[in-house]
């Protein structure tokens, strides 16, 4: 589910790349976080109750909270050498993308020993 919509916004992604309109590229790929994110929020029940079955719950909370600080941090870094141009989004919104969608993986990956 998650990978269609990925596909289609990495199309989104690719025509604007063509017609050169960075404004546009970065509105795919932040539309391409929002669906990574909704995909992780899906998610997040799923591996919160197992977690909770197995008396994991305010571990997996912990390292939830972590992890979002670590995602914010990391891509505000590695968007950081563009600070003040127009790819800036760009960078910051795949990086977010590229670590929600690899989190999501674990989360799945976690519930199902």
């Amino acid at each position: 589910e998650i990978s269609a919509c990925l596909v289609g916004s990495e199309m989104c992604i690719r025509d604007s790349y063509n017609a050169g309109a960075q404004v546009q590229m970065n509105d795919c790929a932040y539309q391409q976080y929002q669906f990574a994110d909704a995909a992780l929020n899906a998610e997040w029940p799923h591996a919160m109750g197992y977690a909770r079955s197995i008396g994991q719950g305010d571990a997996l909370l912990g390292a939830q909270r972590l992890w979002i600080s670590y995602r914010d941090a990391a891509c505000a870094v590695q968007a950081s050498p563009f600070d003040g141009g127009s790819i800036a989004p760009f960078i910051r919104a795949s990086c977010l993308t590229d670590l929600t969608v690899t989190r999501t993986q674990m989360l799945f990956d976690f519930r199902r020993p």
